[in-house]
C-alpha cells in the first residue's frame, strides 16, 4: 500500500471549479513562458517523501468531504508569492473522484494510509453507481449525506 497526503481544499465548493482553477493557473503559467505544471505550496516538507512518490496520491477535501485525488509527481524547494520558502507538492493533471468520505477540518496536509484511502468511483468489482451520477446530482447528494 503507498502512503498518501490528505489536505483541505479551502475556496473550492466542487471538483469541477478545482478543475477550473487549476486550468486557469495552468494558462497563467504558460502565458508567462513558464511549463504549465500543477503545484501546491505548503510550508511544511514532507519527510516520508520517497514513499509518498510510490504510488501515493494527494486527496483534497471539499466542503468537509473527501471527493478527489490527484498523483503525486514531485517535490521541490519553491517561493510563496510573499518570497518565503515552502515545499511545492507537484502533482498529475488527472483529477480522479473517488468515494466521498467525510473528514474533520484541520491545518495543513495529513498522511494518508493505505487503510483510510477512499476507492476510485467507478473503481471495483462491485460496480459504483456513484460514478454515473452527474456532478451537480453529486454534489447535492454528498451535502444531504447521502453518499
Amino acid at each position: 500500500m503507498s502512503l498518501n497526503i490528505v489536505k483541505l481544499c479551502v475556496g473550492v465548493a466542487s471538483i469541477e471549479e478545482l478543475a477550473a482553477w487549476q486550468d486557469d493557473r495552468a494558462k497563467e503559467q504558460k502565458a508567462r513562458g513558464e511549463a504549465p505544471r500543477i503545484f501546491h505550496a505548503t510550508l511544511q516538507t514532507p519527510k516520508r517523501q520517497a514513499e509518498l512518490l510510490e504510488g501515493g496520491s494527494l486527496y483534497w477535501v471539499i466542503k468537509g468531504v473527501i471527493q478527489v485525488r490527484q498523483r503525486l509527481v514531485a517535490f521541490e524547494d519553491g517561493l510563496k508569492d510573499d518570497g518565503s520558502p515552502c515545499c511545492h507538492i507537484v502533482l498529475d493533471r488527472k483529477l480522479v473522484p473517488v468515494r466521498p468520505v467525510p473528514r474533520r477540518a484541520f491545518q495543513g496536509w495529513r498522511y494518508l494510509a493505505g487503510d483510510d484511502v477512499p476507492a476510485d468511483l467507478g473503481a471495483g468489482a462491485r460496480g459504483d453507481s456513484a460514478a454515473s451520477i452527474p456532478p451537480e446530482m453529486r454534489q447535492a447528494l454528498i451535502k444531504l449525506g447521502l453518499i
